[in-house]
C-alpha cells in the first residue's frame, strides 16, 4: 500500500502512570460530553504531552522523579513516588531519575554489559556492576568530574579577560560546577564524599592488602656524615594527612567552591565546607591530628546511614525503574541506524485503575475513536502495552508460624487486575488495537521459572480471557525477563572501621555493610510490542531479508515460519541455557501466547546471541480449538482499513471495483506480489468478497485457515 496512506502501523499505547505530576490523558481529554470527535488541536496537545519518539524524549517529557524528606522521629530518610502531603515544599527534595541518577546509570550499564558480553545470567558477573553503587565507585566519578574541573579552570585562567574562547570555558565549567553541587548540596548526597574522605584520611599507610594503618611522620631522604641513606622527620610538616602539590589556581578554585557552597546553603557549616573542598580541590594544608575515634565513629554512622537510605531508596524506585527499563528496551527493539517508520509511544500516564473507574474511561474512548475510526492513519493506534496485570487468586491459606525467618512477598503496589484487563479488552477490541499483555514481573515469571515449571500454568490462569469477543486482540507475553536475578542481587559497600589502642584505624572484617535489592525485571510485553512495532517498517525488514516490499509494512509477517525468528531477533541477550524438550513440547502442543525463547541457535553459521521469539499466538483460537498466530489479527485490521480507504468507507461500487479481475485492482496487486517477506498475500492467501444486502462479508483466507468479516456497505 502507498505510504501515503498509511504514513505508520506501529503507534503503540501504554497504560501505565510514569509521573502523576505530569499532566496525563484523563485531565487533556476532559469530560467530553456530548461529543463524539476530538478537535485537531486537542490531538495535537495531547500528543505534545504524551507523544514520544525514543527514550530520551520519554524521559524530558516525563521527568521520572523520586521525593525525600527527613524523619526526625525515626531519624531516617523516607522516599515516596508521589509527592508527599502535609510536607513544606523547602523540606522535600525531588530526585530526578535520569543518566546522572546512580541507580539508573547503574542498571543501564547492566543492560549494556549484558549485550556486549552475551553471558547468561549463571555467568554474568553482576558483583562488579553493582559495586557501582557502593561509596567507592560514586566517588570514582567524582574524582573524573574533578579532574575535569580542574582542566577548564587551568584554560579559563591562562586566557585573557573578554577572550571569546575564555568565555566558552567559562560557560563549560558553570555546566561541571552544576554536576559538582549536584553531590554537596544535600546531606544525602555528601555521604559517599565523607565516608571515603574519612576512608582516606584515617587509612594512610595502609597496605595494599587491606591491612592495619601505620602511623605516618612526613620526613625527608637524606644521607649522615658517613654516606648512610636516612629519612628523618620534617618537624614543620607534621600531619597524618595526604598532600598534594599546590598551585596558585588551586587556592582560586577552592575559594570558588567555597563561595558556591555558602550560596546554595542556606546553613552551612565549616565540616562539610571543608569536606567540599578537600574532595573537589585537594590542597596541600597542613591538618590538625585526627582524633581517629571520632572519625571512625562518624565513618561507621556514614555507612551505616547510607547502606539504611539506599536501601529505602531502591525498594521505592525499583517498580519505577522497571517502568522506564521497559519503555528503553520498546525504543531499543528498532535499529538506531534507520530512519523510516520510527515506533512512537502514546503514554497514558493513568493508572489503569483510574483509566477505567466510572465516566472516566469516556476520554480513553472519546480519544481512540477520534484516532482510530477516521481515514486519516497518521495517528492511528495499533497497539498496546498492559503491564503488571495479576493473574493470581489472593491467597487465603492459613497463616503459618515463623520459627525462621522466610521470604517476604511484597505486593507491587501499581498492579492491574484480571477484571481491569478485560474492562480495557473490551475497548481496545472496538478499535482493533491488538494488545501485549504481561504478568508481575517477579522471579516466578522468569525463564528460569518457565523452563522449569512449563507454559501450563499460564494457559490455566488466563482461560477466562480466552473465547471472548476480545480474545483475537489480547496475547499473553511470556516469560519476563531479568535485569538482576534475586540471588545475585547483593551490593557491598565496605566494612566499617574499627580503632586500635595505638589510635590506627583497620577494616573490622567481621563487619561487612551490604544490602540485597532483590531482583529487577522488564515485563515481556514492553520487548514484544518492540519488536513487533519494529517489523512493522519496510527499512527495518530489508536489512534482514533479500525481498522487501518498501511499500508495505510487516503485517503479514509470521514470526514462527522459516527462519523469520532468526532474523527478526531481540536486543535481549540470553539468559538462560534453553528450555528442555519436555517444556518445548508442552510449548508446541499449547502453541500459546507471545513466547520468547534462550536456546542456543544458529543461522547462516553464525550463532545467536540474542533472545528470539519462539510463539506469537492470540488468545482467539480456531476450529480446531489451536491458538492463532499473531499476524492473522494484524493483517486482517489492515486489509481492512485498506478497504475502508479506498472505497470512501465501504461504497459497493468501489468493493467491487477493489476485488475485480482487473490487473490494476488492489486484490491483483497484492496477489501479484506474493515473493516479498512482507507481502500483504503470500503464496496460499486469498481473498474475496460476497455482497448481501447492506452487508459485505469479507473471507480471508490464510493459506486454509480463513479469517470472515462482515462490514456494513455505503449505499451510493
Amino acid at each position: 500500500m502507498s505510504k501515503s496512506i498509511f504514513e505508520q502501523t506501529n503507534r503503540t499505547i501504554l497504560f501505565e502512570e510514569i509521573n502523576s505530576e505530569k499532566l496525563d490523558l484523563l485531565t487533556l481529554v476532559g469530560s467530553g460530553n456530548n461529543i463524539t470527535s476530538l478537535d485537531d488541536e486537542k490531538i495535537r496537545e495531547i500528543h505534545e504531552h504524551l507523544l514520544v519518539r525514543n527514550f530520551k524524549e520519554f524521559l524530558t517529557k516525563f521527568e521520572p522523579k523520586v521525593y525525600s524528606f527527613f524523619n526526625a522521629a525515626s531519624q531516617k530518610v523516607r522516599y515516596s513516588l508521589e509527592k508527599p502531603n502535609g510536607i513544606p515544599d523547602n523540606c522535600i527534595t525531588e530526585i530526578p531519575i535520569n543518566m546522572e541518577n546512580t541507580f539508573f546509570k547503574m542498571l543501564i550499564t547492566l543492560l549494556d554489559s549484558k549485550k556486549v558480553n552475551g553471558s547468561k545470567n549463571v555467568d554474568f558477573n553482576f558483583k562488579e556492576i553493582l559495586n557501582m553503587l557502593s561509596p567507592k565507585k560514586v566517588m570514582d566519578d567524582i574524582k573524573q568530574l574533578r579532574k575535569e574541573i580542574a582542566y577548564l579552570h587551568d584554560k579559563y585562567e591562562s586566557l585573557e579577560e573578554e577572550d571569546p574562547t575564555k568565555l566558552e570555558y567559562a560557560d563549560k565549567l558553570n555546566i561541571a560546577f552544576s554536576k559538582a553541587g549536584e553531590s554537596y548540596n544535600n546531606i544525602l548526597g555528601m555521604l559517599p564524599l565523607a565516608i571515603e574522605d574519612i576512608k582516606t584520611r584515617v587509612l594512610i599507610g595502609q597496605s595494599e592488602n587491606g591491612g592495619k594503618a601505620e602511623e605516618i611522620k612526613i620526613g625527608m631522604l637524606t644521607m649522615d656524615e658517613h654516606g648512610e641513606l636516612k629519612i628523618i622527620e620534617e618537624k614543620s610538616k607534621k600531619s597524618t594527612a595526604l598532600t598534594v602539590a599546590s598551585n596558585q589556581h588551586n587556592q582560586l578554585l577552592a575559594q570558588y567552591f567555597e563561595e558556591d557552597f555558602e550560596e546554595v546553603n542556606e546553613e552551612p557549616n565549616d565540616y562539610v565546607k571543608n569536606l567540599v573542598v578537600r574532595t573537589f580541590v585537594p590542597l596541600p594544608t597542613v591538618i590538625e591530628e585526627i582524633d581517629v575515634e571520632r572519625e571512625v565513629k562518624n565513618y561507621n554512622q556514614y555507612l551505616t546511614f547510607y547502606k539504611e537510605a539506599q536501601e529505602d531508596f531502591i525498594k521505592t524506585i525499583k517498580p519505577l525503574m522497571e517502568k522506564l527499563l521497559g519503555v528503553k528496551v520498546f525504543f531499543e527493539q528498532y535499529d538506531k541506524d534507520l530512519n523510516g517508520m520510527k515506533p512512537t509511544l502514546l503514554v497514558v500516564n493513568n493508572k489503569l485503575e483510574m483509566l477505567l473507574k466510572g465516566e472516566n474511561k469516556q476520554a480513553l474512548e472519546l480519544y481512540l475513536n477520534t484516532v482510530n475510526q477516521k481515514n486519516d492513519f497518521e495517528n492511528t493506534i495499533w497497539y498496546a502495552i498492559i503491564p503488571s496485570i495479576n493473574l493470581d487468586e489472593i491467597d487465603d491459606s492459613k497463616n503459618i508460624r515463623q520459627r525462621f525467618k522466610g521470604t517476604t512477598k511484597v505486593q507491587k503496589k501499581s498492579v492491574n487486575t484480571n477484571e481491569n484487563l478485560q474492562v480495557l479488552m473490551s475497548i481496545l477490541a472496538q478499535y482493533k488495537i491488538t494488545s501485549f499483555f504481561s504478568v508481575i514481573g517477579t522471579d516466578e515469571t522468569t525463564f528460569n521459572n518457565l523452563a522449569t515449571t512449563g507454559i501450563g500454568k499460564y494457559v490455566e490462569k488466563t482461560k477466562n480471557l480466552q473465547y471472548r469477543d476480545f480474545s483475537q486482540y489480547l496475547i499473553p507475553c511470556v516469560p519476563n525477563f531479568t535485569i538482576i536475578p534475586k540471588e545475585k542481587s547483593s551490593v557491598i559497600l565496605d566494612y566499617k572501621l574499627k580503632a586500635e589502642e595505638s589510635n590506627l584505624a583497620e577494616f573490622d572484617k567481621n563487619e561487612l555493610v551490604k544490602f540485597w535489592i532483590e531482583g529487577v525485571y522488564i515485563e515481556s510485553s514492553y520487548v514484544a510490542a518492540g519488536i513487533t512495532a519494529a517489523q512493522q517498517c519496510p527499512d527495518y525488514l530489508r536489512k534482514r531479508f533479500k525481498k522487501t516490499d518498501l511499500k508495505e509494512p510487516g503485517v503479514r509477517i509470521n514470526i514462527e515460519e522459516k527462519d523469520n525468528s532468526f532474523k527478526i531477533v531481540t536486543s535481549m541477550s540470553k539468559e538462560i541455557t534453553g528450555y528442555t524438550i519436555a517444556t518445548k513440547d508442552s510449548i508446541n502442543r499449547n502453541n500459546f501466547g507471545f513466547i520468547f525463547s534462550s536456546d542456543n541457535v544458529q543461522h547462516g553459521g553464525r550463532l545467536i546471541n540474542n533472545i528470539t521469539v519462539y510463539k506469537a499466538r492470540t488468545l482467539a483460537t480456531n476450529e480446531d480449538g489451536v491458538f492463532e498466530p499473531m499476524y492473522k489479527t494484524v493483517a486482517t485490521t489492515y486489509i481492512e482499513r485498506v478497504l475502508r480507504f479506498l472505497t470512501t468507507d465501504f461504497k459497493e461500487d468501489k468493493i467491487k471495483d477493489f476485488f475485480s479481475n482487473k490487473p490494476t485492482s488492489q486484490k491483483n496487486r497484492w496477489l501479484s506480489n506474493q515473493e516479498c517477506v512482507n507481502s500483504i498475500l503470500q503464496p496460499g492467501d486469498d481473498i474475496s468478497v460476497n455482497i448481501e444486502g447492506d452487508n459485505c462479508h469479507l473471507h480471508i483466507n490464510f493459506n486454509g485457515d480463513v479469517k470472515n468479516l462482515t462490514l456494513e456497505i455505503t449505499k451510493n
